[in-house]
């Protein structure tokens, strides 16, 4: 018979393991490895049943297992050794505490906000690198001391599970979570009632959600629940599924994460005490209705709209993760405004307004749409991409917002991504670094970062690190058959039909990894490009490979679904199957076994459209090589000691499938000829020493930059720091006074004009010589303390267009002429040789600008004034 309801029945603990409750419940046990120790002694079997995590170990031990361990002193000699560690965790001083910086006073705390959290597979609450990036965030954050609240939805359903069909196609299955079955509490009220948020729908409707708390380490985790009686049955189901529904669904989830998470925080900083934030930071646009609450709180106070506007944009942090547009969210216009307003949400602020936001008004924008993106860039006064070539990319893609600046001027900096190496770092990585450096210095290695090498790796025997690299691959070889046995018997396959698995993979191969969502570009079937010649790698009699391949196609993408399918159907194959094997239900735990035991990854996107990648991070810090196109941090960090780059061929007239032929036909090149025959050579001590040196180059060199130690750390003191700082100087006064100065230089700015250039020059142009610059300009009614007049110089390339520009500011001369025309001065020096340019240019300047580019407003000489100049120099 099938229940009508379930519940979860709690244990009661013994009194001397009560500390075991607190244990569970901080999701620090997710990557302390002396804490998942400890739970393993407390059931083994019972353990690994439950997937690894304690609050379901808990809720299903044995309570004779519990009252043995109660009276069990060496037990309990090890609770309160890591209990004990834990509340220094959580109390003592770490880096933030500590940290003096540039001389900024650090925020009393950030609050940060994403759509997805992926902190542990027992909190299943992510799709991919975004989910994956946010949970590394609050987890890095949580080592060094940053008071940082995390905010995002709860889903009942998560993401999806993913099993495969008799012939291989992606089928979707959505479990439906309890959340007093995960490590959660609810935050509720001093009368012991659950807190609540509430958003106005049309229509005189309300969603309402409580909020669950995920502790992660020192961070606060709060997620919202729309699943609540008082709600109606659609509006229950706002966060069920992550990333599901129509374009409303999605619209009312993206306001439940924004504006309802504002409540949120504002709620726990009220009941707990936790310090207000300071700094507010979107993690992509899909929270970027957070601005609008904040600008409606210090509406209601008595700020006008614009000065709101700025006073928010101030503490603003805005995160792009998406090199293509079609990878943002955009809505209705209509579908936006029937949500806000007088009978919606947000009823104080015009809709328009609102609107204004996140319309698509710049050249090659759709004008219909509202773009959430834009939104969160007009919302922030700092943005930043993920990676070098991201934020190249990412300035190229948004400089519709800021017209007349060239794209290397767009206010978009970047901010390359880490992961958090003691969630990804395999435990005998871990403990092979204890033996040389000891625990706690290992543990701040990897957590902290800071340094720009591990020396203690040149240390380590070469016969240390092979033993490490195979006993990792025996592992990876046992989990894969355990999966794929799984997974055949999912499919419909009989124990008969399946002895074969027993033979699969071979720990003494070559193993490469490849492991990721599955969007087109990512191109999970490059391998496939020319199936003879991969046989041929795969059999090779001397120098095999075997790959082990994962993956999620979006429920709604059959293209990506026929790419899993086209994947599996050769992996099938008898000829093959052995060195090639597709495991479904890619996720945390899959990932953490995978990839430590491979001794490549493989990564082969359409550059440049991957933002970051961050799975060859992971990799790496476990000794892994990285195999990847030249693309995101790769692209940054690549060095031939790390691993190889394939080559692109990525011109602009490339024909997208003679690109695919080509770059196939050079992965192909690389394992053929560098990379099998480097694993497989043996030096005088019958171990493969230059594979070897590349491990110990890996992992020395290039794991210190790898690290979200390291990503927090640049966040704090390029973008949350700086944000604090302008967030403190905006108080009313302040946003009032930036408000109308903005609103004078957009009203002034189009009779702003340069009217004259002249040049007093040098005899020679010469390396070290200088020109004497003399500008006038014509303020359009405004001072020289609202600009900045500045000569900009470099080289110029066949148009005459000025490359790797730098700017310098010139100084006015006297006070304004008869007709209000001011002349400024300046000496220009020619310090690089080579065809060489300058012009000059007129911007808005106020000290509480971030950037001269802030406003989108440029004045430059006419064609005119130009030929008049003599602007050249050859």
């Amino acid at each position: 018979m099938k229940a009508i309801r379930r519940l979860t029945v709690r244990p009661v603990l013994p009194g001397p393991l009560r500390p075991l409750s607190d244990l569970a419940r901080n999701l620090r046990w997710s990557w302390h490895v002396e804490t998942r120790d400890l739970f393993q002694s407390v059931d083994p079997e019972c353990w690994a049943a439950c997937g690894g995590d304690p609050v379901r170990l808990l809720g299903t031990v044995r309570p004779e297992r519990l009252a043995e361990l109660a009276d069990d002193r060496r037990f309990l000699r090890r609770l309160t050794a890591v209990a004990d560690d834990l509340d220094d965790y959580l109390t003592g001083e770490r880096w933030y505490q500590t940290h003096e910086g540039s001389g900024a006073r650090l925020p009393a705390a950030v609050a940060y906000f994403s759509p997805e959290f992926g902190i542990t597979a027992a909190l299943p609450q992510y799709s991919g690198g975004l989910g994956i990036l946010a949970g590394d965030h609050l987890k890095a954050a949580s080592d060094l001391g940053l008071p940082l609240i995390g905010v995002g939805l709860l889903y009942r359903h998560g993401y999806f599970r993913q099993t495969l069909s008799r012939d291989g196609w992606q089928q979707e299955h959505y479990p439906v979570l309890d959340p007093n079955e995960l490590p959660l509490t609810l935050l509720k009220e001093d009368d012991g009632t659950p807190a609540q948020v509430r958003l106005a729908l049309p229509a005189g409707r309300e969603l309402r959600a409580r909020v669950w708390l995920a502790q992660v380490g020192r961070v606060p985790l709060l997620m919202l629940d729309s699943d609540v009686e008082e709600n109606d049955l659609g509006e229950r189901g706002v966060t069920d599924r992550l990333y599901g529904g129509g374009s409303e669904h999605r619209l009312l989830q993206e306001m439940l994460l924004g504006i309802g998470g504002v409540r949120a925080v504002r709620a726990y900083c009220r009941l707990t005490g936790h310090p207000e934030p300071e700094v507010f930071h979107t993690n992509e646009g899909h929270a970027g209705f957070l601005g609008l609450e904040r600008i409606a709180e210090l509406c209601e106070r008595g700020l006008e709209f614009d000065a709101a506007l700025e006073a928010v944009r101030a503490g603003t942090v805005f995160t792009t993760h998406t090199p293509v547009p079609a990878g943002i969210d955009r809505f209705d216009r209509e579908l936006v405004a029937r949500h806000f307003g007088p009978a919606a949400e947000l009823p104080g602020i015009d809709v328009e307004r609102v609107l204004q936001l996140g319309m698509e008004t710049y050249p090659g924008g759709e004008a219909n749409l509202f773009n959430m993106a834009v939104m969160g860039l007009r919302l922030a006064q700092r943005a930043n991409g993920v990676s070098l070539l991201h934020g190249h990319v990412s300035r190229e893609m948004f400089s519709g917002l800021w017209p007349g600046f060239d794209p290397d001027e767009v206010p978009i900096t970047s901010v390359t991504n880490g992961v958090h190496a003691p969630t990804w770092v395999a435990p005998e990585v871990f403990r092979l670094g204890t033996r040389q450096i000891g625990a706690q210095r290992t543990e701040d290695a990897l957590s902290t970062g800071g340094s720009e090498r591990w020396d203690a790796v040149a240390d380590i025997p070469d016969q240390d690190i092979w033993e490490l690299r195979r006993t990792l691959r025996e592992q990876l070889v046992t989990e894969v058959r355990a999966r794929l046995r799984a997974s055949w018997r999912q499919r419909g396959a009989g124990t008969a039909e399946l002895g074969w698995i027993d033979d699969v993979l071979d720990p003494e191969v070559l193993t490469i990894g490849f492991a990721r969502r599955v969007p087109s570009y990512k191109r999970l079937t490059l391998m496939l490009q020319d199936r003879d010649r991969l046989m041929e790698l795969l059999l090779h009699p001397e120098r095999p490979v075997q790959i082990v391949v994962a993956g999620k196609a979006h429920p709604a993408d059959d293209g990506g679904k026929r790419l899993v399918q086209e994947l599996v159907r050769f992996a099938d194959d008898p000829r093959v199957r052995h060195r090639i094997v597709f495991l479904p239900d890619y996720g945390m735990a899959m990932a953490q076994k995978l990839y430590p035991g491979c001794d490549i990854w493989l990564n082969n996107p359409l550059r440049p459209l991957e933002a970051c990648g961050t799975s060859g991070m992971k990799a790496a810090l476990n000794g892994c090589l990285n195999l990847s196109v030249r693309d995101g941090w790769w692209d940054e960090w690549f060095q031939p000691d790390f691993g190889w780059a394939i080559p692109t061929a990525d011109g602009a007239g490339t024909d997208p499938d003679r690109r695919d032929a080509v770059e196939a036909a050079a992965l192909y090149d690389l394992l053929e000829q560098r990379v099998a025959p480097r694993f497989y050579e043996r030096g005088p001590s019958g171990l493969p020493d230059r594979w070897i040196e590349m491990v110990r180059q890996t992992l020395s060199l290039l794991g210190p930059k790898v690290l979200a130690g390291r990503m927090v750390r640049e966040y704090v003191e390029r973008l949350y720091a700086p944000a604090a700082e302008a967030h403190r100087a905006m108080d009313a006064d302040g946003a009032r006074g930036l408000a109308g100065w903005k609103a004078r230089v957009r009203a002034a700015w189009p009779g702003v004009r340069v009217d004259h250039v002249e040049t007093s020059a040098a005899t020679t142009a010469e390396l070290g010589s200088t020109l004497g610059l003399r500008v006038r300009v014509d303020l359009g009614g405004l001072g020289p303390d609202d600009v900045e007049v500045q000569a900009v110089s470099g080289r110029v390339d066949g148009d005459d267009r000025i490359t790797d520009a730098a700017a310098v500011p010139l100084k006015p001369v006297g006070g304004a002429d008869t007709e209000g025309r001011w002349v400024y001065e300046g000496p220009l020096a020619l310090d690089r040789t080579g065809p060489f340019g300058y012009t000059v240019r007129v911007l808005p300047a106020h000290p509480l600008l971030a950037s001269g580019a802030e406003l989108g407003l440029v004045a430059v000489p006419s064609q005119e004034v130009v030929e008049a100049a003599g602007v050249l120099m050859r």
